[in-house]
């Protein structure tokens, strides 16, 4: 690692303007009118700075940012980036952080997340707000922890998932994906967790229609189902749920634990009944 230059309260405009960039301490500093002002650069920190055009870090490495911006004009901002740590950060951009690696993002907000963080790899996150569709598709080694997310099809086909004290209001979450495990957190979207394998939910409220159906070993531990109908179809499961179900469809084999299923659907021509235990705390809320 060279010596750091020092940039402060620059303006850039044009196209490339700090192309190759090495070994920089950016302050204050504003990237306008035009696209890749950081591409190719290498050892940066950013502080205080603001992106206000396309593409600004592509194919870059070792890159620090703190107390930074992406304008809504900021688009597809980080695409093919090694070892990036983003804090205390505003990204009103949308297809932020595309086929990255080694990611790190801290108190950061996403208010326009569509198509972001798409096949990234070794990915943390710490209070990430977000609001959009597609969040974290194809991504493989994420950890979050205080996650809020407003946004449909997340982490479709992610793999290697975990997550803690999140609030996620998205239909279709964790379609496609494979060892996701959430702990402590609120999930609310019909459909959630279709075709997918390993999917753990340990303390956790799911409020769902159609939920966690054609998943291949479904775990769930200490959860409850709030307003969920026609759960677990084509399911393998092992659930232990500490409240009512409103209803159960079809699952295909397992164990379920409740206080009481108030509808119990299983067609025998489509599913062995055998292959599925269910055990009821008691037989309705009237007990």
């Amino acid at each position: 690692m060279g010596e750091m230059t020092e940039i402060r309260q620059g303006y850039y405009t044009g196209e490339r303007p700090l192309f190759k960039g090495k070994d920089l301490k950016i302050y204050d500093t504003i990237f306008d009118d035009g696209e890749s002002p950081l591409k190719e650069s290498c050892n940066i920190e950013l502080y205080g700075s603001m992106f206000k055009w396309k593409y600004p870090l592509w194919y870059a490495k070792d890159i620090f940012v703190k107390n930074c911006t992406w304008f809504e004009m900021g688009r597809a901002g980080v695409w093919y980036t090694k070892n990036i740590t983003v804090e205390d950060s505003a990204i009103e951009a949308p297809k932020n952080f595309r086929r990255c690696r080694n990611v790190v993002l801290k108190n950061v907000s996403f208010p326009n997340a569509a198509e972001t963080l798409w096949s990234c790899e070794n990915v943390t996150m710490e209070r990430v707000v977000a609001k959009g569709t597609y969040f974290a598709m194809n991504c493989k080694n994420v950890k979050a922890d205080d996650f809020t997310l407003y946004g449909d099809y997340s982490f479709d086909g992610a793999e290697n998932v975990e997550i803690h004290n999140a609030t996620m209001l998205s239909k279709d979450s964790f379609w496609n994906s494979k060892n996701v495990t959430v702990y402590d957190s609120f999930i609310s979207g019909e459909y959630l967790g279709w075709n997918s394998q390993n999917l753990t939910l340990v303390n956790c409220t799911v409020e769902s229609l159609q939920g966690m159906c054609y998943i291949d070993n479904l775990v769930m531990k200490n959860c409850k189902l709030v307003n969920t109908t026609l759960a677990f179809e084509y399911s393998t499961v092992d659930a232990e749920i500490d409240s009512k179900i409103n209803s159960v469809f079809n699952p295909s084999g397992g164990t379920i634990v409740a206080d009481y299923i108030e509808e119990l659907i299983i067609e025998k021509d489509k599913i062995d009944p055998d292959k599925t235990k269910i055990i009821c705390r008691r037989e309705s809320a009237a007990e």
